[in-house]
């Protein structure tokens, strides 16, 4: 099946409209029409080999929300029509412990990225969302259940959401928990929105005085200047939990302070460069941890389209057309958006 895309040829080169092929559909597949597509700082990252893992022609995009135009003979759990999503893997291996535990994200074999593969049995490559429509496992689909007049904004859901909500999770955030969210961008919005939902009282730290009103609009309880010495030393040994969404190099330390006893900082933002190195005197005179966190599984990122479908949690967007989307990657850059980009791929 010939689809309409936009790709990226080379690393020097900007996204322009693409034809690719899509594999017919096989017994267990989901052909999705895709409506929306949001925009990842990872796609601008991957387009332009700033990981240096790119194979080209790159089709980005892993933030999708379509409605499903056909089935495989074989899928029991979607039909024609149905309001889908797809985020960051299409694939897995299937049998390796975290894949039988429903961590396909920790896949030991990697699991197949919505774009960029490596797609399995071939090796090859995967296109992603910017385009007209994707053939995916049924395994890999998830359902949407969010009203249709807010589909655009839950397509960040698929990458930003997850990312964010996967390790409040696993950290068991809830009612009492006072947590910290480190960062106001695609990430830190949605963290400080799923937060508070979840029970915890939230404080938002920005190096942006421009952000305190926005932090407390979108759910923050209280903000700090982490630029402000004084600010931050009122934090000091407040916090169980840290979500630190910066992904630009930063010290650590100041921030390891601010946690309790036992409590954790969480980094899900992948800087270019490393963080300068902490002090580990800061970690073990509090029994502190420092931890990291990729997506989640396809079980929890379902379980987290449903806890925001139930709690009215969309991401805070701004909607482009598709010719518009190397001019949007020049915004990303300036971190020039409030908060996510969303492609409406009626516009392919």
């Amino acid at each position: 099946m010939t689809t309409k895309a936009y790709a990226a040829i080379a690393a020097d080169s900007p996204l322009a409209p693409f034809s690719l092929t899509r594999r017919s559909l096989a017994a267990d597949d989901v052909h999705i029409d895709i409506l929306y597509c949001g925009v990842c700082h990872s796609d601008l990252h991957t387009a332009r080999n700033e990981w240096r893992n790119t194979l080209y022609p790159c089709v980005p995009g892993h933030e999708i929300v379509g409605r499903v135009r056909a089935v495989g003979a074989a899928v029991q759990n979607f039909k024609v029509g149905d309001l889908v999503g797809v985020g960051c893997m299409v694939d897995s291996c299937g049998h390796c412990p975290a894949c039988a535990e429903g961590e396909e994200q920790y896949c030991a074999e990697t699991f197949t990225g919505t774009y960029n593969g490596p797609s399995r049995p071939d090796g090859g490559n995967t296109f992603g969302g910017y385009s007209q429509d994707i053939v995916v496992k049924a395994g890999f689909v998830l359902h949407v259940r969010h009203p249709e007049a807010q589909l655009a904004a839950v397509a960040p859901l698929l990458c930003a959401g997850i990312t964010t909500y996967s390790p409040l999770r696993h950290w068991q955030v809830g009612p009492g928990s006072k947590v910290g969210i480190v960062g106001l961008g695609g990430l830190g919005h949605m963290g400080v929105k799923i937060a508070r939902a979840m029970g915890a009282t939230v404080t938002l730290f920005t190096t942006s005085p421009g952000k305190a009103a926005d932090g407390l609009r979108l759910g923050a309880h209280a903000v700090c200047l982490s630029t402000d010495r004084e600010q931050m030393k009122a934090h000091v040994g407040s916090l169980d939990f840290i979500l630190n969404t910066v992904a630009a190099p930063h010290k650590l330390d100041a921030y390891l302070r601010l946690l309790k006893r036992d409590g954790t900082m969480t980094l899900v933002g992948l800087p270019a460069e490393p963080h300068p190195t902490w002090s580990i005197g800061t970690l073990i005179t509090g029994r502190r941890q420092l931890a990291g966190s990729l997506i989640g599984g396809i079980r929890e990122t379902q379980e987290m389209l449903d806890f925001c479908a139930q709690h009215g949690i969309v991401s805070d967007i701004e909607m482009i057309r598709m010719d518009e989307i190397n001019t949007a990657y020049e915004r990303m850059l300036k971190s020039d958006v409030k908060y996510r980009f969303v492609i409406d791929m009626a516009t392919l």
